[in-house]
């Protein structure tokens, strides 16, 4: 991101001549407003050539008042006819506007100074910008932007859109705009900005970098406003490109740096395969493949970075533990690190259950784990002891010291922050070795999604469930129909089944329409008296909560009450009834999770999916996606289409996602393109690719494939 601390002195190699300039350089820049700039991650020239309009005015054109619409921006002028200053609650100023339609329009101010309301004398003419809406009076204008003309100022209009930059903290909107504009006046030609090849941009139909910038910046009065806000306009779409091509860029360029660095080769497999052999299931085709796929990575001396993906209850855990073994059999270690305690102590359990009648010590760190217990676990990981390490971030902490890391194991990896995961990778072993990275997700992510957030990685794909896995029955219901689910919940019960139930909040609020989990386990107590009704949520005690999770793991209560904390890390084959309450609330992926905890023994299995109508069209569209397929892939790619990449990927936290421009939801259809022009430039102009990135991604490089 254009965040990258650098000074004007030694300019990035991506800037253009005259882009390296400091924002500084520019008129009326002091140093408070320089240092509030830098602030946001605005330092040079170029920083303010790429902060993007979010949006357009049309003040090329003046609406006659009578004309106006509600809720619709509009551009007026007219005469000052009355003035009103009052104090209802709070100061307020009124001012009535007239024009030749013989309509009156109200511009109503409610922060304003003594000067400001004195230039609205009877009389004068005003120019006003604004969205109306009805008022007391007929319509009026909130807080519009203005200008008093004098009598002899003429009637020329802006011939171009008016640009509308995101709001920049400390710095008002017209001193930002006003400061872009004198960056764009120093715009160099497209001989020193422009370098994607031009034969390639003509055949996309795509305008140079300088032509693009000062249409998305100044568009004439003519452009296609809904192309420029769908953001689907050539202009965006020259930027997006590059922006696209960078992060490409930075992420191979990350690959083959990391190719030079060395990772201790881990080729005996005899431990693997005694796990193999001592396992009482048989692994799939697609776990048998994946593994091998990974084996053949760990035996090279170079780092190995694969991604896992597959669907929840492929049996991604075993292929880690065997993947474990690779590293113990070389005598070194492996640790698995999992977002939350939960999790964590799922893959313990299973861990401990696989290795330690093979004679492997398991070691267990987080954040509840204190005093002796917390001392003898960082002695045994210290001294080489403790052979597989478990836990949360805690595993990442100064205190942690591994004899010698040789494979890092990340289970739902979009959760934690880059920082987190590169302190887990710099534990790595002695000499400048780095441990190899098997990062793993539940969250089947779309093809094109991959292609671009992931293009530094290896990716596997489980793509089959193990056999006795029974397809899970999805139902939808309104919320009035909760009756006869409490008497189904009832009937599963009575036959030895178990049952879930899950809320969206734990207290109750009168602000959100929603089941609060405590008093949904208070009535279904009261509503089931034969059954026992646990209730697990994250505001719980560490010890009540797992209490509670042993409790239905073992068969003694029938239905947990819980949030979505039990989203991930809870095996119960008992279970085959999920009801998840206010399911319009959630996201497709989440709900995908949540479901996969039932269906995972052999009973014929079924969610119930509640919601309160009425149902927005996306909270339509992601139940009944739910209710036709159970296909992990096919909800990831449905996922993006309704949300975007950003929450699926979580991509905040990755690096990744400081995208200005480009949307990968919107752009997937430009990215082989993308790949096929990226790798062409490293191989023929890797200076070229260089400038790229430092235009685009700068000092966010090293987070970029953490």
């Amino acid at each position: 991101m254009a965040a990258a601390r650098r000074s004007a002195a030694t300019p990035a190699p991506g800037l253009a001549p005259g882009g390296a300039a400091a924002i500084s350089t520019l008129p009326g820049v002091g140093p408070r407003i320089a240092e509030k700039l830098a602030a946001r991650g605005l330092e040079t020239l170029q920083d303010l050539w790429l902060q993007l309009p979010r949006g357009y005015e049309d003040r090329t054109t003046l609406t006659p008042i009578r004309l106006l619409q509600p809720g619709v921006p509009a551009q007026v002028e007219g005469r000052v006819e009355a003035v009103e200053r009052g104090f209802r609650y709070r100061p307020m100023l009124r001012v009535a506007l007239g024009d030749d339609s013989r309509a009156t329009l109200v511009l109503r101010f409610f922060h304003f100074r003594g000067p400001q309301a004195a230039q609205f004398q009877p009389g004068v003419r005003v120019r006003a910008y604004g969205t109306p809406r009805p008022g007391q009076r007929g319509l009026e204008i909130v807080h519009p932007s203005y200008t008093v003309l004098g009598d002899d100022d003429g009637d020329a209009l802006d011939d171009r859109l008016d640009p509308v930059y995101p709001a920049t903290e400390g710095i008002g909107p017209a001193t930002l705009k006003r400061l872009i504009a004198h960056a764009l006046d120093r715009l160099p030609g497209d001989e020193v900005l422009e370098l994607l090849p031009r034969g390639w941009l003509d055949g996309q139909g795509l305008p140079g970098l300088r032509e693009a910038l000062l249409t998305v910046h100044r568009p004439p009065r003519d452009a296609d406003v809904g192309a420029l806000l769908a953001g689907t306009h050539p202009a965006q779409r020259r930027l997006a490109v590059e922006e696209l091509l960078a992060h490409h860029l930075s992420m191979r360029r990350q690959r083959i740096a990391r190719q030079a660095h060395a990772a201790a080769p881990l080729a005996n497999d005899a431990l693997a395969r005694q796990l193999h052999a001592q396992l009482p299931f048989a692994l799939t085709a697609a776990q048998a493949r994946v593994f091998g796929e990974i084996r053949a990575d760990l035996a090279r001396p170079v780092p190995m970075l694969r991604l896992v993906q597959g669907d929840v209850g492929s049996g991604k855990t075993v292929v880690a533990a065997m993947a474990a073994l690779m590293a113990v059999a070389d005598g070194r270690q492996a640790a698995l690190m999992a977002p939350t305690e939960l999790l964590a102590e799922q893959h313990l359990a299973n861990l401990c259950a696989w290795l330690e009648p093979l004679g492997i010590e398991v070691a267990w760190l987080a954040g509840k784990v204190t005093g002796r217990a917390r001392s003898s676990a960082l002695a045994a990981v210290a001294d080489g002891r403790a052979q597989v390490v478990v836990g949360t971030h805690a595993l990442m902490q100064q205190g942690v010291a591994f004899h010698d890391l040789a494979l890092a194991i990340v289970d739902e990896q979009h959760r934690f922050g880059v920082h987190q995961r590169l302190a887990l990778r710099d534990k790595g072993g002695e000499g400048g070795r780095v441990p190899h990275q098997l990062v793993m997700t539940a969250t089947p992510i779309p093809r094109t999604l991959a292609m671009a957030a992931y293009a530094d990685l290896d990716v596997s794909a489980i793509d089959e469930l193990p056999p006795g896995r029974t397809p899970v029955q999805t139902v939808v219901m309104a919320d009035g129909r909760r009756p006869g689910l409490v008497e189904r919940i009832r009937a599963a019960c009575a036959e030895g089944r178990q049952a879930y139930w899950v809320c969206t909040i734990i207290d109750e609020s009168d602000e959100v329409v929603a089941q609060a989990a405590q008093a949904t386990f208070e009535g279904l107590s009261v509503a089931l008296p034969g059954v026992r009704v646990g209730l697990v949520h994250g505001r719980m005690k560490a010890a009540e909560k797992q209490a509670a999770m042993r409790a239905f793991k073992a068969g003694e209560t029938g239905l947990l009450v819980a949030t979505t904390v039990i989203e991930v890390g809870v095996d119960v084959p008992n279970a085959s009834l999920m009801v998840i309450e206010n399911a319009e609330r959630l996201g497709l992926a989440q709900l995908h999770q949540l479901r996969g905890r039932v269906g995972r023994g052999s009973a014929a299995s079924t969610c119930v999916l509640l919601y309160q109508p009425p149902l927005s069209r996306m909270a339509r569209e992601r139940l009944e996606t739910m209710r036709e397929t159970g296909d992990g892939f096919v909800i990831a790619e449905k996922d993006l289409e309704l949300r975007g990449p950003g929450e699926l990927l979580g991509t905040r936290q990755t690096g990744l996602a400081a995208f200005r421009v480009a949307d990968l939801a919107r752009d997937a259809g430009m990215l082989p393109l993308v790949h096929d022009i990226g790798e062409r430039l490293l191989c023929e102009q890797p200076a070229v690719a260089e400038r790229l990135v430092q235009r685009w991604v700068g000092g966010a490089v090293r987070y970029a494939s953490a």
